[in-house]
This record gives structure tokens, sequence and C-alpha cells, in this order.
């Protein structure tokens, strides 16, 4: 009785722990957790666009250990980033091209790295990156 009692326990202790340590949240504006996400995602936004960049976040989901964000880039008075002579030009010329970002970072060895990013999308292009990088899909507001 006694070991089945303890194994209980356990698990029930051990369930708790995993629903915990997946709980969704927005990290909270002016957050070291915020600020240090942000900041991993603007040094290859940054260099691709070649310019300094602020962003204006729509989405923004953490388990504490994945991060998804979704929004609009913005140079440092506010409006679009300057694409001229950045990969993105060319598809800013055929109207194909919607001024957005969305990635995926993960907290390893205690800092955020960033999985992946896209920039211009005009469809929704995170769908399939929870099974691509083995993400959570809690993280995302929208999955295939």
């Amino acid at each position: 009785m006694l070991k089945k009692s303890l194994f209980s326990l356990l698990l029930v202790a051990a369930l708790a722990t995993v629903s915990l340590a997946q709980k969704v949240y927005s990290p909270e504006k002016g957050s070291a957790e915020r600020t240090a996400i942000l900041a991993a995602l603007r040094v290859p936004i940054e260099k691709e666009l070649k310019q300094k960049i602020q962003f204006s976040v729509e989405h923004f989901n953490s388990n504490g250990t994945w991060a998804f964000l979704g929004g609009d880039p913005q140079n440092m008075n506010g409006g679009k980033p300057n694409y001229k002579g950045t990969p993105y030009q060319e598809a800013i010329d055929a109207d194909m091209f919607d001024n957005n970002f969305f990635a995926i970072l993960k907290k390893t060895g205690g800092k955020w790295k960033v999985v992946t990013y896209a920039i211009g999308c005009t469809d929704v292009c995170y769908a399939g990156w929870w099974k691509q990088y083995k993400a959570p899909k809690a993280i995302f507001p929208y999955t295939e």
C-alpha cells in the first residue's frame, strides 16, 4: 500500500512539473527574458538588413525554453526598414512581400539562440516550423 501511495505521489509530482514547464506566456515588456530574446533576434536581422532595427511585436510566446515571435521590423524612427540592397528588394518590387517577421528561438546553455526566422512572409510561413524544428506546438499562434 505504501509503495502504491509513494508511486502515485511521484507520478503526480512529475506530471505537475511537466505541465508547469510547458506553460506558454508572453514575457513582460522590459523583463530580462524579453530583452534577451529580442537582443538575440536583432543580431542576424540587423546583419541581413544592414541597418539598426527595432521590433513591433504582435505575437510573443514563450515556455521558458522556446520562444515564438511575430510582428513588424521597424527602422529606429518607427517606419519600415529600407530594404534596398537586401535580398528582399526583388520580392518588394514584385509585390510579393509583407513587412513582417516571424522567428523561433531556443534557450541553450542559458542563452537564447535563433533557430530560424523569416522576413516578408505573404502566407503563414511558420505553420510547419513546430514539426521541422521539433518546437512545442503550443508556442505558435497557428500550426498545420
